[in-house]
């Protein structure tokens, strides 16, 4: 068979990464695949720079319209980002009749209902294996490997700036601007973090999956996001001597009222596998009812890692380029006709656990007005650990940090108690809330 032709949207590190492992990888992929795979064609602004990736036996141009427009590209590789141009070219795409593959996650998060509904009507595929904790092949087991079970809960480090940044306040005690600073300095953290500190990003990526696990539409809109610009050096100290090491997880699970999809820290105990999971690294630890707890670990971003999902996702469209639509894998894993309806639940009805620090004065009877309202409230108390005042304050300090992990609750509830709470003249400073995952 001829080889499949394609045209890449964006020659930066994906883009490059994906060119230079196509090329030394090419009779391994093509024995895999069963044809030839090519990039026949690229468009950048940089026209210089995309040739000096590409050298002279491919086609450079500087407008995207032109690889969609010819005849001859049966696959548009999308790697500009973002929501704007970016999803005007991947429908434009589509209804040129050409299969797509992006890593576009923030693309598909806010429009993915759009895209591949179009994709859908028009017979062709669209592949985000990229778009997910880069070089991990997640989206293939939920879509495919998994398929067998009804899967329960999904939790993941899906974003490497913030699980860097976590890692070094809790190796060296510094606090997150100082670490903030340091990520930029190596190439972790880009000059805006801004999307991976403040759980964006992530948030985009358990949309994707938690869609893919439910068969829901993808919903954005409603996942709930906190970053970790607000967590204290104080707080990851506390939490390793309860046990536990503060991650930013993206968190999806299936409960009786609706769905769970929210990103947010949290105190994972110290001795499971994802408590452990450091540096840049991503992991992902799925639940289903028959396989039980699944754990997909690597690199969740670079030049190489993300081209291998890039031509994952190549191979699979060309195996599947002739077949028909109706036999493919779902974009979303359900057939668009059996998607659920189940709504995506606030965070006043989701239930966990809690660790809460309470800053209040060091006398006499305020444990026990702090207990007694949370007992008040029905919120059931698992441990409390005092802190010596001259440890918080230093000698002669009348200040103490009270900090209280919660069984199960709903957040509602705790919304209310932590209001009562922060209103005792007692409580000194903001209580400090941070969620608990047992991932168990």
């Amino acid at each position: 068979m001829n080889p499949i032709q394609v045209g890449l949207l964006g020659i930066g590190t994906v883009g490059s990464g994906t060119f230079k492992v196509l090329r030394r990888n090419q009779e391994e992929i093509k024995r895999r695949a069963g044809r030839g795979i090519e990039i026949t064609m690229v468009a950048d602004l940089d026209t210089a720079r995309a040739r000096e990736v590409v050298g002279d036996s491919v086609q450079v141009v500087n407008d995207a319209r032109a690889v969609i427009a010819n005849p001859e590209i049966d696959i548009v590789v999308e790697l500009i980002g973002g929501y704007g141009i970016a999803k005007q070219l991947v429908l434009e795409a589509i209804a040129a009749g050409k299969h797509v593959v992006t890593a576009n996650k923030a693309l598909l998060a806010v429009h993915g209902t759009e895209i591949f509904a179009a994709a859908h009507a028009k017979g062709v595929m669209v592949a985000f294996e990229a778009a997910v904790a880069g070089g991990i092949p997640i989206i293939k087991a939920l879509r495919e490997g998994l398929t067998a079970n009804s899967i329960q809960w999904i939790a993941g480090i899906i974003n490497g700036t913030t699980n860097f940044i976590l890692s070094e306040m809790r190796d060296k005690g510094l606090d997150f601007a100082t670490v903030l600073k340091e990520a930029q300095r190596l190439g972790y953290a880009e000059a805006d973090p801004t999307f991976d500190i403040e759980g964006v990003d992530a948030a985009h990526k358990v949309t994707l999956m938690s869609a893919i696990a439910f068969g829901i539409p993808v919903q954005f809109d409603k996942a709930h996001i906190e970053g970790i610009t607000k967590l204290a050096a104080q707080d990851i100290k506390y939490a390793e001597q309860l046990g536990y090491r503060i991650k930013l997880l993206g968190v999806t699970k299936r409960k009786a009222q609706g769905i769970e999809l929210r990103v947010h820290p949290a105190l994972v105990p110290s001795k499971r596998l994802l408590a452990n999971v450091e540096g840049a690294m991503n992991a992902v630890v799925v639940n289903g009812d028959a396989v039980g707890t699944t754990l997909y670990y690597g690199k969740g971003a670079g030049s190489e890692p993300t081209a291998s999902a890039v031509i994952a996702d190549l191979v699979d469209i060309a195996r599947l380029h002739t077949a028909d639509a109706a036999h493919r894998v779902p974009h979303l894993a359900f057939h668009p006709d059996a998607m659920s309806d189940l709504k995506v639940l606030p965070m006043a009805e989701v239930v966990t656990s809690y660790y809460l620090r309470l800053r209040v004065a060091d006398e006499a009877g305020v444990l026990a007005k702090v207990t007694g309202l949370l007992a008040s409230a029905g919120i059931s108390i698992d441990a409390v650990l005092q802190r010596e005042a001259d440890e918080v304050g230093g000698e002669g300090s009348t200040q103490t940090d009270l900090i209280i992990l919660t069984h199960d609750t709903r957040e509602g509830t705790l919304d209310d108690a932590l209001a009562q709470l922060q209103a005792l003249p007692t409580v000194l400073a903001p209580i400090v809330r941070i969620r608990k995952e047992e991932l168990s």
